[in-house]
């Protein structure tokens, strides 16, 4: 049985409508399930999830051809004809996805990415269990 994660879409809202000419905004595990979602309907965002995966793995086998690299993505920017695509790590096990039109300011959507990410970070990972602990 999947554990039941609380609804985040609501955090994604800030980065979606603070930076213009954002698209789709959107959670996903490492395993490419869709976490998360803003103003996206589920088909895209679970397409996105699904291709984010590949990604993600993709990139980490290139850090690893860096020396000094611990082997782990941070961030995948890809230019399209239209418009941009946005990969960042989010957390253990956890990416932010975005895609956005070419007119988008890189500069903010960055920072924005990044100050979500630093703010969800929490949300994203549970305390370990204490042995022999019970939750009342």
């Amino acid at each position: 049985m999947t554990p039941h994660r609380p609804n985040m879409d609501w955090m994604l809202k800030d980065l979606a409508t603070g930076v213009p000419q954002t698209r789709h905004v959107v959670l996903l595990s490492s395993d490419g399930l869709r976490m998360a979602q803003w103003d996206t309907d589920t088909d895209t965002a679970d397409r996105l999830a699904a291709a984010c995966a590949g990604l993600q793995s993709l990139s980490g086998a290139v850090a690893r051809e860096f020396p000094h690299s611990d082997g782990r993505m941070r961030l995948v920017v890809i230019e399209i004809n239209g418009g941009f695509f946005y990969l960042m790590a989010a957390g253990p096990g956890a990416y932010l996805a975005v895609l956005a039109d070419e007119g988008v300011d890189a500069g903010l959507m960055g920072m924005k990415m990044r100050d979500l990410v630093a703010r969800i970070g929490a949300h994203l990972t549970a305390p370990p269990r204490m042995e022999g602990s019970v939750a009342t």
